[in-house]
């Protein structure tokens, strides 16, 4: 198990059985994690220089379009030589399994900078705005658009920024292995035309710009937080919220959130703004103070040893943000943060009710009778048909508000069922941050343990960060078939996007908690939380690897503690 101190970066996971021990001639040293397109493993050139390898996923690499497009694009990204951007070095398009080698970043990703650090200062965020628009100038220069622009694609060296993973999603889009109804990128930092399915331009990127940039200055998504499909009504018709972002750097902001993708500025013009701007004039340059000395001291520290970071992981295909306040699900059970919600009476409720009280019996027979029981979630509706349905309502609208005030939008009877927009001449603060208190401030504990349970005769500590056999912990997480459980005087809650803070379970909690958690929810190392029966501890938890059924299922958990 790792037990790292605070703010370490993650420890690299030795390879299984199942990795292979070499890939187009490099040898693997460790895997560095694994995302929607594949595994990404550490690898050394034979002239010592460490690089990020991502094998593809063998589902893909069956796919004849998918071989075609990655083979383009890959062709793309070699051409691309940006100084803010990680080098593509080598690749086997060709191979029986499909392998791209980048050159390796020893640092945290902005996500994880955010989620460790909180929000950045003015001047840091303005010099990582400018560098990561040189990177996209080298990206579109080279005639690749991004697409899936977002914190955790960017790393942080001492000498600036790097976007990474440029481009290369464009491959797994019209396959048939994405889901249906989905786009390729990420919701919350998505373009209105992207996600209406318009034709992407590098004016796509600038958008997603905006948005990381708002997100790191502000530690607020500026389109709010929750399900794929509200988070993407709002990116197409209402205005960003930029009330926690410092006024400094509003008029920046705006322009790369324009809903016309015409008005956006052009990179070489978003670096001369940063330039003029009064918190980097007269010298543009990532010196030595450019970033906050706790973060520099934790990049220092690394060099060549320094962990992977996930954030060199594959993009999902369809990451989302994290919980919308305002859509409040219903519960099978209560929990200390939602109250029973009475079922309908129907079939499928009665089987899930059986075999609730099936699994309560098994527990029950060798548990302690204080111990909480574990319980079975019934199955709700997934989110791929709402996500479809509102990119065919925002492909409706044919008129886009920027700043708020300036433009109407036209919706359809339908959509004003889902609720119109609400432009107002200044952005007020989400409903959610309007109406819960400030988030309590906790210490980092154990960081980013790998464990693994070998079957369901164990679970994971969750206090202690160990794998202990069955019904022996008092917080836990247990397995039950394809679903984690948690204790019943718990409280959980899933993320949506790649970032999940202690403040973000909290406020999760409070609006959408959840009883259970089935592992199709978790695809992709989504994270999601627990929250202990006291309310002082909170771990957070990816799903990293689980066997069917019974078999092992591995986890990376990280500990909090809420101070007083």
């Amino acid at each position: 198990m790792s037990t790292q101190p605070p703010g370490a970066k993650p420890v690299r996971t030795t390879l299984s059985a199942d990795d292979p021990h070499e890939i187009g001639g490099y040898r693997l040293h460790a895997r560095l994690g694994s995302g929607g397109m594949g595994v990404v493993y550490l690898a050394y050139t034979r002239g010592g220089r460490p690089i990020a390898l991502k094998a593809v996923r063998e589902d893909f690499a069956t796919d004849p379009g998918f071989r075609l497009r990655f083979a383009d694009e890959v062709a793309s990204a070699r051409r691309i030589h940006g100084l803010f951007t990680a080098q593509v070095v080598d690749s086997g398009v060709d191979d029986p399994v499909p392998w791209l080698a980048t050159a390796y970043v020893p640092g945290p990703s902005l996500a994880q900078v955010v989620q460790r650090h909180g929000p950045l200062p003015p001047r840091t965020v303005l010099l990582l705005v400018a560098g990561i628009a040189e990177a996209l100038q080298a990206i579109h220069g080279a005639g690749v658009v991004h697409r899936d622009l977002k914190p955790a694609n960017v790393l942080i060296a001492e000498d600036g920024p790097r976007v990474i993973d440029f481009g290369i999603a464009r491959a797994a889009d019209a396959t048939g292995l994405t889901c249906t109804g989905l786009r390729i990128g990420t919701a919350a930092y998505m373009a209105p035309e992207q996600a209406m399915g318009l034709p992407v331009t590098p004016a796509a990127d600038v958008f997603a710009l905006g948005a990381l940039a708002a997100y790191v200055a502000g530690g607020a998504l500026p389109f709010g937080t929750g399900p794929e499909s509200a988070t993407l009504y709002r990116v197409v018709h209402e205005p960003p919220d930029l009330s926690r972002v410092p006024h400094d750097l509003h008029d920046l902001l705006w322009g790369c959130l324009s809903k016309r993708p015409e008005v956006r500025p052009a990179p070489d013009d978003i670096i001369a703004a940063v330039r003029a701007h009064a918190l980097v004039c007269p010298s543009l340059e990532f010196t030595h103070g450019w970033l906050p000395a706790g973060l520099r001291s934790e990049i220092g520290q690394g060099g060549e040893h320094a962990a992977p970071t996930p954030a060199h992981t594959a993009p999902t295909h369809a990451e989302v943000t994290p919980t919308y306040a305002q859509l409040a699900p219903t519960h099978a059970q209560p929990t200390l943060a939602a109250d029973a919600v009475r079922a309908p009476n129907s079939e499928g409720d009665t089987r899930g009710g059986a075999l609730a009280d099936e699994r309560s019996r098994d527990v029950g027979a060798s548990a302690d009778p204080s111990r909480p029981r574990r319980r079975r979630r019934r199955r709700g509706v997934t989110a791929g048909a709402a996500v479809a349905a509102v990119l065919i309502l925002a492909g409706a609208a044919l008129h886009f508000s920027d700043r708020p005030g300036k433009a109407d939008v036209d919706v359809s009877d339908t959509t004003r069922r889902l609720g119109p927009p609400t432009p107002a001449p200044d952005p007020p603060p989400s409903s959610a941050s309007s109406t819960l208190p400030p988030p309590a401030v906790y210490t980092p504990g154990y960081a980013d343990a790998e464990l693994t349970a070998p079957d369901e005769s164990y679970e994971f500590d969750l206090q202690a960060g160990e794998v202990v056999p069955a019904e022996t912990a008092s917080w836990y997480l247990a397995r039950s078939g394809n679903t984690f459980v948690p204790p019943e005087d718990s409280d959980a809650f899933v993320g949506a996007g790649y970032v999940l803070s202690p403040a973000d379970c909290e406020r999760g909690i409070e609006t959408e908690p959840v009883t259970e958690l089935p592992f199709d929810d978790l695809d992709d190392e989504r994270p999601f939380c627990v929250r202990s029966p006291d309310q002082r501890e909170i771990v957070i938890v990816r799903l990293v690897h689980a066997e069917a059924e019974d078999g092992p299922v591995t986890v990376v958990l990280s500990h909090y503690t809420r101070s007083e």
